[in-house]
Protein backbone atom coordinates (compact mmCIF):
# COMPACT_ATOMS: atom_id res chain seq x y z
CA UNK A 1 0.00 0.00 0.00
CA UNK A 2 1.56 3.69 -0.81
CA UNK A 3 1.75 6.20 1.98
CA UNK A 4 -1.02 8.49 2.59
CA UNK A 5 1.24 11.07 1.18
CA UNK A 6 4.67 11.58 0.04
CA UNK A 7 6.19 12.87 3.60
CA UNK A 8 5.28 9.60 5.36
CA UNK A 9 8.62 7.84 6.25
CA UNK A 10 10.64 11.08 5.78
CA UNK A 11 13.88 11.17 8.53
CA UNK A 12 13.27 12.95 11.52
CA UNK A 13 15.79 15.70 10.14
CA UNK A 14 13.24 16.81 7.90
CA UNK A 15 10.72 17.57 10.11
CA UNK A 16 10.87 20.83 12.47
CA UNK A 17 8.74 19.10 15.55
CA UNK A 18 11.11 16.24 15.90
CA UNK A 19 14.96 18.32 16.01
CA UNK A 20 15.86 17.63 19.53
CA UNK A 21 17.90 20.89 19.30
CA UNK A 22 14.80 23.22 20.18
CA UNK A 23 14.28 21.41 23.61
CA UNK A 24 18.73 21.19 24.93
CA UNK A 25 20.10 23.60 21.51
CA UNK A 26 23.54 21.81 22.23
CA UNK A 27 22.38 18.82 20.17
CA UNK A 28 21.41 21.10 17.62
CA UNK A 29 22.87 19.20 14.03
CA UNK A 30 22.16 20.50 11.12
CA UNK A 31 24.79 18.29 8.87
CA UNK A 32 23.61 16.41 6.34
CA UNK A 33 25.39 13.51 4.65
CA UNK A 34 28.88 14.03 3.88
CA UNK A 35 30.53 13.12 0.93
CA UNK A 36 34.55 12.32 2.39
CA UNK A 37 36.29 12.18 5.17
CA UNK A 38 39.20 14.41 5.97
CA UNK A 39 42.22 12.49 7.21
CA UNK A 40 44.86 13.96 9.62
CA UNK A 41 47.35 13.43 6.64
CA UNK A 42 45.19 15.50 4.78
CA UNK A 43 46.70 19.47 3.83
CA UNK A 44 43.77 21.30 4.23
CA UNK A 45 43.85 24.99 2.55
CA UNK A 46 41.46 27.82 4.09
CA UNK A 47 40.42 31.04 3.13
CA UNK A 48 37.60 33.17 2.97
CA UNK A 49 36.18 35.83 5.58
CA UNK A 50 37.29 36.43 8.82
CA UNK A 51 35.30 33.54 10.04
CA UNK A 52 37.73 30.86 8.58
CA UNK A 53 40.29 31.79 10.41
CA UNK A 54 38.65 29.96 12.99
CA UNK A 55 38.55 26.73 11.19
CA UNK A 56 42.02 26.69 10.32
CA UNK A 57 43.07 27.27 13.77
CA UNK A 58 40.79 24.60 15.12
CA UNK A 59 42.22 22.15 12.66
CA UNK A 60 45.58 22.44 13.56
CA UNK A 61 45.00 22.33 17.55
CA UNK A 62 43.01 19.18 16.55
CA UNK A 63 46.39 17.88 14.60
CA UNK A 64 45.18 18.12 11.45
CA UNK A 65 47.34 19.42 8.69
CA UNK A 66 46.05 23.03 8.42
CA UNK A 67 48.76 23.58 5.37
CA UNK A 68 50.73 27.01 5.73
CA UNK A 69 52.26 27.54 2.42
CA UNK A 70 53.55 31.27 3.29
CA UNK A 71 55.08 30.97 7.41
CA UNK A 72 56.72 33.77 9.17
CA UNK A 73 60.06 34.11 9.47
CA UNK A 74 61.63 31.77 11.96
CA UNK A 75 62.73 35.06 14.20
CA UNK A 76 58.76 35.39 14.53
CA UNK A 77 57.03 34.96 17.23
CA UNK A 78 53.39 33.82 17.29
CA UNK A 79 52.10 37.32 18.49
CA UNK A 80 54.49 38.77 16.00
CA UNK A 81 53.96 36.27 12.98
CA UNK A 82 49.82 36.51 13.62
CA UNK A 83 50.19 40.88 13.44
CA UNK A 84 52.09 40.37 10.20
CA UNK A 85 49.01 38.07 8.62
CA UNK A 86 51.12 34.90 8.95
CA UNK A 87 49.44 31.55 9.88
CA UNK A 88 45.89 33.10 9.95
CA UNK A 89 45.15 31.70 6.59
CA UNK A 90 47.00 28.96 4.27
CA UNK A 91 49.00 32.10 2.66
CA UNK A 92 48.79 35.50 3.82
CA UNK A 93 46.28 36.92 1.56
CA UNK A 94 44.28 37.81 4.57
CA UNK A 95 40.38 38.41 4.56
CA UNK A 96 39.22 36.97 0.77
CA UNK A 97 35.48 38.57 1.03
CA UNK A 98 34.35 37.81 -2.59
CA UNK A 99 34.33 35.79 -4.79
CA UNK A 100 35.30 37.42 -7.66
CA UNK A 101 38.28 38.78 -5.32
CA UNK A 102 39.19 34.71 -4.96
CA UNK A 103 39.11 34.39 -8.70
CA UNK A 104 40.98 37.36 -9.25
CA UNK A 105 43.69 36.60 -6.52
CA UNK A 106 44.01 32.41 -8.49
CA UNK A 107 44.60 34.77 -11.96
CA UNK A 108 47.23 37.13 -10.31
CA UNK A 109 49.02 34.27 -8.75
CA UNK A 110 49.64 32.76 -12.10
CA UNK A 111 49.92 36.01 -14.14
CA UNK A 112 47.04 35.99 -15.75
CA UNK A 113 45.80 39.24 -14.45
CA UNK A 114 48.21 42.00 -13.36
CA UNK A 115 46.10 45.31 -12.13
CA UNK A 116 46.72 48.92 -12.75
CA UNK A 117 46.60 49.38 -8.97
CA UNK A 118 49.78 48.35 -7.77
CA UNK A 119 50.60 49.96 -4.21
CA UNK A 120 48.24 52.47 -2.37
CA UNK A 121 50.02 55.19 -0.04
CA UNK A 122 49.91 54.53 3.63
CA UNK A 123 48.89 57.50 5.95
CA UNK A 124 52.50 57.69 7.13
CA UNK A 125 54.90 59.54 4.60
CA UNK A 126 56.82 57.20 2.56
CA UNK A 127 55.27 53.75 2.96
CA UNK A 128 52.85 51.94 0.69
CA UNK A 129 50.44 48.64 1.71
CA UNK A 130 49.15 46.36 -0.97
CA UNK A 131 45.57 47.12 -2.23
CA UNK A 132 44.73 43.73 -2.12
CA UNK A 133 45.79 43.03 1.43
CA UNK A 134 46.17 46.34 2.93
CA UNK A 135 46.35 44.98 6.74
CA UNK A 136 48.76 42.09 6.40
CA UNK A 137 51.82 44.91 6.75
CA UNK A 138 50.68 46.97 10.04
CA UNK A 139 53.08 50.03 9.47
CA UNK A 140 53.10 49.13 5.21
CA UNK A 141 55.94 48.57 3.46
CA UNK A 142 58.69 50.63 2.99
CA UNK A 143 58.94 51.13 -1.00
CA UNK A 144 56.51 49.65 -3.28
CA UNK A 145 59.87 47.37 -4.68
CA UNK A 146 59.52 46.26 -0.87
CA UNK A 147 55.69 45.41 -1.85
CA UNK A 148 56.69 43.59 -5.47
CA UNK A 149 59.32 41.29 -3.68
CA UNK A 150 57.09 40.19 -0.89
CA UNK A 151 53.96 40.05 -3.60
CA UNK A 152 56.44 37.89 -5.92
CA UNK A 153 56.42 35.60 -2.65
CA UNK A 154 53.08 35.70 -1.68
CA UNK A 155 52.03 34.35 -4.94
CA UNK A 156 54.59 31.35 -5.21
CA UNK A 157 52.45 30.76 -1.75
CA UNK A 158 49.43 30.53 -3.50
CA UNK A 159 50.32 28.33 -6.07
CA UNK A 160 52.08 26.17 -4.13
CA UNK A 161 48.57 25.77 -1.70
CA UNK A 162 46.59 25.18 -4.88
CA UNK A 163 48.56 22.79 -6.71
CA UNK A 164 49.19 20.78 -3.14
CA UNK A 165 46.53 20.36 -1.26
CA UNK A 166 43.88 18.01 -0.58
CA UNK A 167 41.18 19.77 0.78
CA UNK A 168 39.97 23.54 0.38
CA UNK A 169 38.07 25.17 2.61
CA UNK A 170 36.45 28.47 1.37
CA UNK A 171 34.17 30.57 3.59
CA UNK A 172 31.57 33.12 1.76
CA UNK A 173 31.98 36.83 4.08
CA UNK A 174 30.44 38.97 1.47
CA UNK A 175 28.81 40.17 -1.59
CA UNK A 176 29.66 44.53 -1.13
CA UNK A 177 32.71 45.38 -2.70
CA UNK A 178 34.48 48.49 -4.25
CA UNK A 179 36.12 47.71 -8.05
CA UNK A 180 38.62 49.55 -9.89
CA UNK A 181 36.91 50.97 -13.04
CA UNK A 182 39.76 51.13 -15.09
CA UNK A 183 40.15 47.38 -14.82
CA UNK A 184 37.62 45.57 -12.79
CA UNK A 185 40.17 44.71 -10.19
CA UNK A 186 38.49 44.24 -6.67
CA UNK A 187 39.37 45.75 -3.69
CA UNK A 188 38.45 44.38 0.01
CA UNK A 189 38.26 47.49 1.32
CA UNK A 190 37.32 51.00 -0.68
CA UNK A 191 40.31 53.06 -0.48
CA UNK A 192 40.83 55.55 2.13
CA UNK A 193 40.51 52.89 5.07
CA UNK A 194 43.67 51.42 5.57
CA UNK A 195 45.44 53.22 3.08
CA UNK A 196 45.02 54.69 -0.37
CA UNK A 197 43.01 57.63 -1.64
CA UNK A 198 39.70 57.60 -2.28
CA UNK A 199 38.98 58.95 -6.14
CA UNK A 200 35.36 58.40 -7.18
CA UNK A 201 36.34 58.67 -11.16
CA UNK A 202 38.72 55.56 -10.55
CA UNK A 203 36.40 53.16 -7.72
CA UNK A 204 32.73 52.43 -7.45
CA UNK A 205 30.93 50.12 -5.17
CA UNK A 206 29.38 46.80 -6.22
CA UNK A 207 27.34 44.30 -4.60
CA UNK A 208 27.55 41.39 -6.51
CA UNK A 209 23.81 39.31 -6.83
CA UNK A 210 23.37 35.70 -6.38
CA UNK A 211 24.23 35.15 -10.46
CA UNK A 212 27.23 36.66 -10.13
CA UNK A 213 28.62 35.19 -6.73
CA UNK A 214 27.44 31.77 -8.00
CA UNK A 215 29.45 32.39 -11.57
CA UNK A 216 32.67 33.77 -9.69
CA UNK A 217 33.11 30.94 -7.78
CA UNK A 218 32.22 28.00 -9.79
CA UNK A 219 35.37 29.75 -11.89
CA UNK A 220 37.45 30.04 -9.11
CA UNK A 221 37.13 26.20 -8.29
CA UNK A 222 37.35 24.95 -11.77
CA UNK A 223 40.64 27.53 -12.20
CA UNK A 224 41.96 25.10 -9.17
CA UNK A 225 40.68 21.77 -10.13
CA UNK A 226 42.22 22.43 -13.55
CA UNK A 227 45.81 23.05 -11.71
CA UNK A 228 44.55 19.92 -9.08
CA UNK A 229 42.01 17.78 -10.48
CA UNK A 230 41.73 15.84 -7.16
CA UNK A 231 41.16 18.55 -4.61
CA UNK A 232 37.69 17.84 -2.64
CA UNK A 233 35.75 21.49 -1.66
CA UNK A 234 34.01 22.08 1.46
CA UNK A 235 32.40 25.89 1.24
CA UNK A 236 30.91 27.98 4.35
CA UNK A 237 28.97 30.47 4.68
CA UNK A 238 30.16 33.07 7.58
CA UNK A 239 27.82 34.28 10.40
CA UNK A 240 29.03 37.20 11.19
CA UNK A 241 26.78 40.29 9.97
CA UNK A 242 28.20 42.87 7.79
CA UNK A 243 30.22 45.44 9.92
CA UNK A 244 28.69 48.16 7.37
CA UNK A 245 26.56 48.66 3.91
CA UNK A 246 26.98 51.19 1.67
CA UNK A 247 23.87 50.65 0.88
CA UNK A 248 21.11 53.03 1.84
CA UNK A 249 19.58 50.46 4.20
CA UNK A 250 19.62 49.44 7.41
CA UNK A 251 22.72 46.65 7.70
CA UNK A 252 20.65 44.25 8.90
CA UNK A 253 18.75 44.00 5.56
CA UNK A 254 22.34 44.61 4.13
CA UNK A 255 23.21 41.84 6.00
CA UNK A 256 20.43 39.33 4.96
CA UNK A 257 20.44 40.15 1.36
CA UNK A 258 24.05 39.23 1.52
CA UNK A 259 23.74 36.14 3.36
CA UNK A 260 20.72 34.52 1.04
CA UNK A 261 22.67 35.45 -2.11
CA UNK A 262 26.11 33.56 -0.38
CA UNK A 263 23.91 30.33 0.82
CA UNK A 264 22.19 30.50 -3.17
CA UNK A 265 25.60 30.61 -4.53
CA UNK A 266 27.34 28.11 -2.24
CA UNK A 267 24.58 25.37 -3.47
CA UNK A 268 24.71 26.40 -6.73
CA UNK A 269 28.19 25.75 -7.04
CA UNK A 270 27.91 22.79 -4.59
CA UNK A 271 25.17 21.25 -7.14
CA UNK A 272 27.43 21.54 -10.20
CA UNK A 273 30.90 20.52 -9.27
CA UNK A 274 31.64 16.74 -7.81
CA UNK A 275 33.35 16.49 -4.36
CA UNK A 276 32.19 19.93 -3.25
CA UNK A 277 30.20 20.55 -0.40
CA UNK A 278 28.73 22.81 1.96
CA UNK A 279 28.81 22.53 5.82
CA UNK A 280 26.00 24.83 7.21
CA UNK A 281 28.26 26.98 10.11
CA UNK A 282 25.83 29.44 8.88
CA UNK A 283 22.97 28.44 10.54
CA UNK A 284 24.25 26.54 13.88
CA UNK A 285 25.24 29.90 14.64
CA UNK A 286 21.95 31.64 13.47
CA UNK A 287 19.22 28.98 14.48
CA UNK A 288 16.54 30.50 16.45
CA UNK A 289 17.64 27.06 18.12
CA UNK A 290 20.49 28.82 20.13
CA UNK A 291 18.24 31.79 20.62
CA UNK A 292 21.06 34.19 19.88
CA UNK A 293 23.75 32.92 22.80
CA UNK A 294 26.08 32.21 20.65
CA UNK A 295 26.75 35.90 19.56
CA UNK A 296 29.01 38.51 22.07
CA UNK A 297 27.49 41.59 23.36
CA UNK A 298 28.11 43.38 19.79
CA UNK A 299 25.88 40.84 18.44
CA UNK A 300 28.48 40.37 15.58
CA UNK A 301 31.28 38.73 16.94
CA UNK A 302 30.69 34.54 17.54
CA UNK A 303 31.39 33.80 21.29
CA UNK A 304 34.05 30.65 21.57
CA UNK A 305 31.17 28.68 22.73
CA UNK A 306 29.57 28.46 19.10
CA UNK A 307 33.00 27.76 17.35
CA UNK A 308 32.85 25.09 19.58
CA UNK A 309 29.68 23.85 18.64
CA UNK A 310 30.36 24.80 14.56
CA UNK A 311 33.67 22.72 14.52
CA UNK A 312 32.41 19.90 16.86
CA UNK A 313 29.86 19.41 13.97
CA UNK A 314 32.77 19.68 11.73
CA UNK A 315 34.99 17.12 13.31
CA UNK A 316 32.33 14.63 13.56
CA UNK A 317 31.15 14.59 9.98
CA UNK A 318 34.20 14.90 8.65
CA UNK A 319 36.27 13.34 10.34
CA UNK A 320 34.78 11.19 12.73
CA UNK A 321 35.72 12.90 15.62
CA UNK A 322 33.90 13.45 18.87
CA UNK A 323 35.86 13.37 21.84
CA UNK A 324 35.75 17.24 23.59
CA UNK A 325 35.46 18.45 19.98
CA UNK A 326 31.52 18.77 20.66
CA UNK A 327 29.54 20.61 22.75
CA UNK A 328 27.24 18.18 24.51
CA UNK A 329 25.54 20.08 27.98
CA UNK A 330 22.78 22.72 27.39
CA UNK A 331 24.95 24.35 30.25
CA UNK A 332 27.83 25.07 28.39
CA UNK A 333 25.90 27.70 26.17
CA UNK A 334 26.83 30.97 28.10
CA UNK A 335 24.36 32.70 30.48
CA UNK A 336 25.75 35.89 29.81
CA UNK A 337 27.41 37.98 26.84
CA UNK A 338 30.32 39.03 28.56
CA UNK A 339 33.53 37.45 26.81
CA UNK A 340 35.99 36.84 29.20
CA UNK A 341 39.53 38.63 28.41
CA UNK A 342 40.65 34.68 27.29
CA UNK A 343 37.96 34.18 25.26
CA UNK A 344 38.62 37.56 23.51
CA UNK A 345 42.51 36.20 23.32
CA UNK A 346 41.06 32.66 21.39
CA UNK A 347 38.40 35.26 19.25
CA UNK A 348 41.22 37.17 18.00
CA UNK A 349 40.91 37.27 14.43
CA UNK A 350 41.75 39.11 11.20
CA UNK A 351 38.98 41.20 9.87
CA UNK A 352 39.60 43.59 7.27
CA UNK A 353 36.01 44.74 7.53
CA UNK A 354 36.26 45.88 11.08
CA UNK A 355 38.49 49.23 9.79
CA UNK A 356 35.27 50.68 8.14
CA UNK A 357 33.75 53.20 10.07
CA UNK A 358 31.32 56.27 10.27
CA UNK A 359 33.75 58.39 11.70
Amino acid sequence: MSPRHPYVGLPDRQFWKNEPGIADPARFDPVSDVPFQIAQTDRVVTAGSCFAQHLGRRLADAGFDHFIAEPAHSLFDADLAHRFGYGIFSARYGNIYTTRQLLQLLQRAYGLFVPLAESWPRHAAGRVVDPFRPQIQPDGFVSAAELSDDRAQHFAAVRDAVETMDFFVFTLGLTECWEDTRDGAIFPLAPGIAGGLFDADTVRFRNFDEAETAADLLSALQFIRQRNPGVRVVLTVSPVPLNATYESRHVYVSTAWSKAILRIAAAKTCAALSDCCYFPSYEIITAPHVRGRYYADDCREVLPTGVDHVMGLFFKHFASVTAALIVQPSEKLPNSQVVSAKAAQIMDILCDEQAITNR
